[in-house]
């Protein structure tokens, strides 16, 4: 602990000498905001960078520092911050009603729905938008929840969909107990007794518990590209029980595509699977930068929100629900991403695999062992996400429960040392790593190595 303290104050030292502005307005938004901001993840220690601009694969801060960054707006730039094709179009273009807002209807969420529903390819789907993954997945619960007429929930163990309260449960890892517990007080207790978790991608904990609790569930929601619990790519027999599952006892599944939506492919990744869920939540990418979500699935299930349903959900939409600027941008992002499939896509995977090899690279150089999760698979031939983890012992990362076990992964080392260590090496990364955009060049990725090996370096002098 002793070496760990010393080595952290050093880090420290070194970034605070370098974002002495940061820290003097870090000091002013603790007066005002909680812990000095609203989002928790962005309020890293000691202090976070204020941002003062951001183009392509860089950000900029107001004290002048320029890092190569792969958080790209919670992986939705999945072309880079503020890219040409986004900034070209509203240049030239005066959204419906101006920028800002006016509460009407537009046609840009008409486009932006008819190539959405165009890209998944099914029959009889409909589409709703709203401003936020948390809504889409807390509305996508309630629509199943009325559709059943049940209330039992199952997901993943370690799957984050947002802060629905119905979903608030069995997200983060707790020694010698798992993922078990609510993570929030004034959650109701009934939500909670409610929700169930299974294993990620294995199939016999999940048939053990769909046959206990089937007829109780109204839906079971994952991730068939697991995010925050791990970048882990569930096998397609596994989903292919899923739906076997889900079909036999009249559960509904749901697809939680926040983030592989069209990160993967130009549809949902599942796709490339071949599954079709009754229900799909999209967020990040479809907006092009902006706060768009949306719940797509069976029209009799979105149906539920129509005012003369019997069991009527009421998936109203917020005050900037299909805001005319954000449709627009979603539009034109998917409408770009479509037309240049066939060179974005191969891309972003060969860049991922290469990545995450050679940061595997340089810290086993160190003598030190480090594992990327983000691979492919299969059906998934290649991925532009990659999380940086170091196994206590040798092992393979297979479930959320391998990637956030303290007893398994050194989770200090992963969640706050690399990330300092990269940060004084103008690097930023979220657990470890984050997503790459078509704006990182080779000469970028380079640097971005060559930051991970000075951190191995580093690692090596103070903490091995």
């Amino acid at each position: 602990m002793e070496k760990i303290n010393r080595f952290i104050a050093v880090l420290e030292a070194k970034y605070r000498k370098k974002t002495k502005k940061s820290r003097s307005l870090y000091d002013r938004a603790q007066k005002v905001m909680v812990r000095g901001g609203s989002h928790t993840l962005r309020l890293w220690a000691p202090y976070p960078f204020f941002m003062a601009r951001a183009k392509g694969p860089y950000v900029c801060d107001i004290d002048g520092n320029t890092y190569i960054d792969y958080w790209q707006g919670h992986y939705a730039n999945i072309l880079g911050h503020n890219p040409a094709v986004l900034k070209k179009e509203f240049e030239r273009f005066d959204p419906e009603g101006g920028s800002l807002h006016t509460g009407f209807e537009g046609e840009s969420q008409v486009r932006l729905a008819e190539l959405l529903l165009k890209q998944l390819g099914y029959r009889d789907y409909k589409v709703r938008f709203t401003t936020s993954g948390t809504l889409a997945t807390m509305y996508a619960v309630m629509l199943a929840q009325a559709h059943t007429g049940r209330q039992g929930i199952l997901k993943i163990g370690g799957g984050w969909h947002g802060a629905s309260p119905y979903l608030l449960k069995a997200v983060k890892y707790y020694p010698k107990r798992g993922f078990v517990q609510g993570e929030s007080a004034g959650v109701p207790e009934g939500i909670l007794r409610n929700t169930h978790a299974t294993r990620f991608d294995d199939p016999d904990d999940l048939e053990k518990i769909v046959r206990a609790k089937g007829d109780k569930l109204a839906c079971f929601i994952l991730e068939p590209f697991l995010g925050v619990g791990g970048f882990l790519a569930a096998s397609k027999e596994y989903l292919q029980r899923a739906r076997r599952l889900t079909e036999e006892y009249g559960i509904i599944l749901i697809f939680d595509e926040i983030i592989s939506g069209f990160r993967f492919c130009p549809s949902g990744i599942q796709k490339l699977y071949g599954i079709e869920p009754d229900l799909s939540t999209f967020g990040k990418l479809i907006g092009g930068g902006h706060a768009v979500s949306a719940v797509a699935g069976r029209a009799e299930i979105l149906d539920g929100s129509r005012a003369k349903s019997k069991q009527r959900v009421l998936f109203e939409g917020g005050t900037f629900s299909s805001h005319p600027q954000y449709m627009r941008a979603g539009y034109v992002m998917l409408k770009y991403l479509v037309e240049h499939a066939a060179t974005v896509y191969p891309r972003l995977a060969l860049a991922g695999d290469l990545l995450r090899k050679r940061v595997e690279d340089v810290f086993v150089a160190e003598g030190i062992e480090a594992r990327c999760t983000g691979y492919g698979n299969a059906v998934i031939r290649g991925s532009s996400l990659y999380m940086v983890n170091f196994p206590l012992k040798k092992m393979d990362y297979e479930s959320a429960e391998d990637v956030w076990n303290p007893a398994t992964s050194n989770m200090r080392l992963k969640e706050e040392i690399l990330k300092l260590a990269l940060l004084t090496e103008d690097i930023h990364v979220v657990h470890g790593g984050g997503a790459i955009s078509t704006a990182h060049e080779d000469r970028h990725l380079d640097r971005t190595v060559a930051g991970y090996a000075e951190a191995a370096r580093l690692f090596k002098k103070y903490l091995f």
